[in-house]
């Protein structure tokens, strides 16, 4: 007999982001006697948030049309100049608005803090009777005779690291629901192994990922200029032959927030996404914003790059997938806020109904065929070529084609192809087909190491307790990944996760520093062997972000 208690609900809802959020509030809104929980692995709603973030209004219009005078955070600086610049090493050259196509504008949008909007939703949700446990991470899916999703069970707490029972010991909590939705973010771990469980991505491209690494700065108060969106593309990934590019944005009370994306689909092993970034705040016109200033805060995460061709099946028999565990980032406009939310009010949407009718723990089927004819569906079917064609064409002529099979796709004459992807782990190619980069030693200034950036991130995990970076086969970096990709799991991780010792001696061991982890999930995706696993760790663990 289990020692877990249990709880009912009628919906449950794993991730308390945008989408999860939003999922739940259209819930409460269909019906307020429906019980919805939401649980979250964060020490807080918004600890774990993590994005640009430029935002697009359109869900939140949907969902809560009066939220710009309701005290949202993200109402306080709307977009108001949007630059878009190709960098060489010290030279810019700007592109004009009127070349972009349409639906790159950020007209109507707003810049800020995606976790503060986050707990403002939160604030809302609760009002209309939602439970949010933060702190509680779901650990495991529960499946009933059927084999369909009957809910989910929270962590155990209390663990020591060799398995024992320490004395604050406590099972976890199970939750079961007629209906649980996975709002776990990018690569997800219950979410990968739903898709593998029910073969979600049968019969689509494989999901592919960026890794954004973000920072916060104070800046000068004569350099500030409250919405102002610069975007850029080239130097210094054109140097590797790697490709991303940069933002900063100026938001409420004199910061910037600015960051960088590397396509995790890079050949050359010896990259560091990290060491980019910091190379890039060294760009002349990077560097003119930022001198004077102060960074206040860090944090990384990965981004789903796969478009709309990587979108898996998003229903199975008791639950369905939302926002970014199933991808909808619009990569050339760097969103996907709005898109999560709108995901998750739809299959609220069919959840709702299917309550009504007393359906439960069967298939919404719904959810995905009015999500596939959703404006969803339409914005995403612009932008589909333009991921894989920088991938395969590179910066220059790649974003080109890109560009023209945008035009076109707006003015309904898109090209008659769906370009196909491949995983950004088989893309990593021999150390021995590169010369390694030599990455300049940060100057305190503007660039700065890894260690010191993960505690302005707030990294905390519990030390006694089973690690949760998991290796399929101990012996695989030092007998494969060191001799035949130069141990890229050293560089790819932004937080200094991944160390290779003894290397001097003949006898080298890779230390797992599983304090340092931002859950930004690199290594779960990058590692060219796959024979790193990320579990969730002990409820709490992690960055806890003020105002990401």
């Amino acid at each position: 007999m289990s020692e877990r208690e249990s709880m009912p609900y009628d919906v449950v809802i794993v991730g308390a982001g945008v989408a999860g959020l939003a999922a739940a509030i259209r819930l409460k809104q269909a019906s307020a006697e429906t019980t919805v929980c939401i649980l979250e692995k964060g020490s807080e709603v918004g600890a774990h948030i993590l994005s640009g973030a430029v935002f697009d209004p359109r869900a939140l219009d949907e969902l809560l049309p009066d939220w710009r005078d309701d005290g949202c955070p993200m109402a306080e600086v709307p977009v108001t100049d949007n630059w878009h610049w190709t960098l060489s090493r010290n030279g810019k050259t700007a592109l004009p608005q009127a070349m972009m196509p349409p639906l790159m504008s950020n007209e109507g949008c707003y810049t800020g803090s995606l976790g503060n909007l986050c707990r403002w939703l939160a604030e809302k949700a609760e009002a209309l009777g939602v439970e949010i446990f933060p702190g509680f991470p779901a650990a495991e899916v529960l499946f009933d005779e059927k084999d369909a999703v009957m809910g989910v069970a929270t962590q155990d707490m209390g663990i020591a690291k060799d398995g024992s029972h320490k004395p604050d010991y406590q099972p976890g909590m199970e939750l079961h629901a007629k209906y649980t939705l996975f709002a776990e973010g990018a690569r997800g771990h219950l979410t990968k192994r739903l898709k593998a469980k029910y073969r979600l991505e049968e019969d689509c491209q494989p999901q592919i990922y960026g890794l954004g690494v973000k920072e916060l700065w104070d800046i000068s108060p004569e350099k500030h200029v409250p919405g102002r969106v610069i975007h850029t593309q080239g130097w210094p990934l054109s140097e590797s032959g790697s490709w991303g590019g940069g933002f900063l944005y100026h938001q409420a009370n004199g910061q910037v927030a600015l960051g960088f994306v590397t396509a995790l689909d890079y050949a050359n092993p010896y990259v560091s996404p990290y060491q980019e970034f910091q190379r890039w705040k060294h760009h002349p016109e990077i560097a003119a914003v930022l001198e004077g200033g102060k960074r206040v805060s860090y944090g990384a995460r990965a981004i789903n790059e796969g478009g709309w061709q990587s979108v898996p099946e998003l229903s199975f028999p008791g639950g369905a997938l939302i926002g970014c565990a199933a991808g909808f980032v619009n990569v050339p406009r760097i969103k996907g806020s709005h898109t999560a939310m709108k995901s998750g009010m739809l299959a609220a949407d069919a959840v709702a109904e299917a309550l009504q009718a007393g359906r439960k723990n069967d298939d919404v089927t719904g959810y995905g065929a009015v999500l596939r004819s959703s404006w969803i569906a339409e914005e995403l079917e612009l932008v589909k070529n333009a991921q894989p064609a920088v991938a395969r064409f590179g910066g220059t002529l790649g974003t080109l084609l890109a560009g023209i099979d945008m035009w076109m796709r707006t003015w309904k004459i898109g090209l008659p192809i769906t370009m196909a992807h491949h995983t950004d782990a088989s893309e990593t190619e021999r150390a021995d087909h590169f010369k390694p980069i030599d990455y300049p030693k940060p100057d305190g200034v503007l660039s700065f190491d890894r260690l010191s950036s993960v505690y302005l991130s707030g990294t905390n995990h519990e030390e006694d307790q089973p690690g949760h970076l998991l290796l399929k086969d101990p012996a695989v970096p030092t007998e494969i990944n060191l001799p035949l990709y130069a141990g890229p799991e050293a560089r790819y991780c932004p937080a200094g996760v991944y160390e290779f010792v003894g290397l001097e001696e003949g006898d080298p061991k890779l230390v797992i520093n599983a304090q340092n982890c931002v859950h930004c999930k690199t290594c779960d995706i990058k590692d060219p062997t796959q024979n790193i696993e990320w579990v969730t760790p002990e409820g709490g663990g992690g960055p806890n972000y003020p105002n990401m």
